[in-house]
């Protein structure tokens, strides 16, 4: 059977490099196994999940190019959750709990005070109907705990290897609010078993979860699927990422030009054996990608190395890739081709654009020297060979040379120091306006 993934991000927040990466691998073990790749929203948090997260996760999975085969909401499918719920409550595994959180938090605390692990004692389970019927009758709400089974639970980790926890250290996690809404484990367990998922990949903060859900899957009947823990990506200098400050966000990255596949490139690779270099497509990662790479320790995304790939990639990128990304009117592949190799970010072909095409106050060195030059431009048309004779003419006229003869030239008629040739930028601002930049006037 071929494998079925999928992301499930929550639309609580804007997606990060870290959500990215989790994706991403999702995506290229699918296409790499001839699997499905499934976006699910869980968005059962009705309070925090919002409809424009929603929308921004997938623009954000578009630009890395990251398409989906299905599109799944988990807030469609409560009535599968709740089917599932009761099928728990009449064998027995899923039973009503009536302490208060302040109550919860005090047993905790004495718990910790006698050295003893702050495990749930499942005091729930020895209410008399009397003491029952009395919470109830002061108002009180139950939510709802799933009985573990008090053994080992283990499983092969792609990425960790052999793993397991026992049942009776962890607390019978709760699936049921008091409101009656479902916490992220019942949702997503029923959905993995519902959508036939065989890999659920996902970061190491889930690790701890693993074992109840897999013993979740048990109780409603399931075989449980694989499991593939990443350890989790931090910023350069180790901080963690968050989704709802916004840090590292995919929508800040996408605002700077960066191009997608520099990202795919640098998060496929972090974490892996494997070198950091580009890659062009994604059908290239997918070839490349193999659980026996991925290592333990923790990977660290830096911006500076994502700079520096995304700067390779845009020097050999054809206009094509770039035109829509550019967003600039009338642009063409004259223009791309002479600017790129000296764009750091793509954002900066606005400011060559505006050299080129655009009225530009001139810096002048030398006005005589600049309006000798002036009368020798030749008549147009001009090519790329133009610079190299006009430049000659100059030279012979004026007899400076080096850096005497071409640095005034290059700030009359591009303002800046230093920048992409000038063979190919002169044909680009065109004799009228080099005339007068030449001549100090402002065009």
């Amino acid at each position: 059977m071929n494998p079925i993934v999928r992301f499930a991000p929550s639309p609580t927040g804007l997606l990060h490099v870290g959500n990215a990466r989790v994706a991403l691998l999702n995506r290229l073990f699918a296409r790499a196994t001839g699997g499905v790749f499934i976006l699910r929203l869980d968005d059962t948090d009705l309070e925090r999940s919002r409809a424009e997260y929603a929308e921004s996760i997938q623009d954000d999975l578009r630009w890395l190019g990251l398409s989906w085969d299905r599109l799944e909401r988990q807030s469609a499918r409560l009535d599968a959750y709740a089917a599932a719920a009761g099928r728990l409550k009449a064998s027995g595994r899923l039973y009503a709990c009536y302490e208060t959180p302040d109550e919860l938090e005090l047993r905790r605390k004495v718990q910790l005070g006698r050295g003893l692990p702050p495990v749930y004692d499942r005091a729930a389970l020895k209410l008399a109907p009397d003491d029952i019927a009395r919470y109830e009758a002061e108002g009180r709400k139950p939510h709802w705990r799933f009985k573990l089974g008090h053994d080992e639970v283990r499983w092969d980790d792609c990425v960790r290897g052999p793993s397991h926890y026992h049942g009776a250290n962890l607390s019978d996690p709760v699936l049921i609010r008091g409101d009656g809404s479902f916490l992220y484990t019942l949702p997503s367990v029923v959905d993995d078993i519902e959508f036939g998922v065989t890999h659920v990949i996902r970061g190491e903060d889930h690790v701890t979860n693993t074992a109840p859900q897999i013993q979740l899957f048990q109780a409603l009947g399931a075989v449980p699927p694989a499991f593939a823990h990443l350890p989790l990506l931090t910023g350069a200098g180790g901080e963690g990422l968050s989704k709802r400050l916004g840090s590292g966000s995919l929508r800040d990255l996408r605002a700077t030009g960066i191009h997608p596949m520099a990202l795919n490139s640098l998060l496929a690779k972090l974490g892996t054996s494997d070198a950091i270099d580009i890659r062009h497509t994604l059908a290239e990662l997918e070839a490349e990608f193999a659980w026996d790479k991925f290592g333990r320790g923790t990977p660290k995304f830096d911006e500076a190395e994502l700079e520096r790939l995304d700067a390779r990639l845009m020097h050999t990128a054809s206009f094509a890739e770039v035109r829509d990304r550019l967003g600039l009117d009338g642009v063409d592949e004259e223009f791309w081709l002479a600017v790129r190799g000296n764009l750091n970010h793509l954002a900066e072909a606005e400011q060559w654009w505006a050299v080129c095409r655009q009225i530009l106050a001139p810096v002048i060195e030398d006005g005589d020297f600049t309006a000798a030059a002036a009368a020798l431009l030749p008549p147009e048309p001009w090519d790329h060979a133009t610079w190299g004779a006009w430049t000659e003419a100059v030279k012979q006229a004026t007899g400076r040379k080096g850096k005497a003869l071409f640095h005034p030239l290059r700030l009359a008629l591009t303002g800046r120091e230093n920048g992409p040739e000038l063979k190919t930028l002169l044909p680009l601002v065109g004799h009228d306006r080099a005339r007068a930049r030449l001549l100090g006037e402002t065009a």
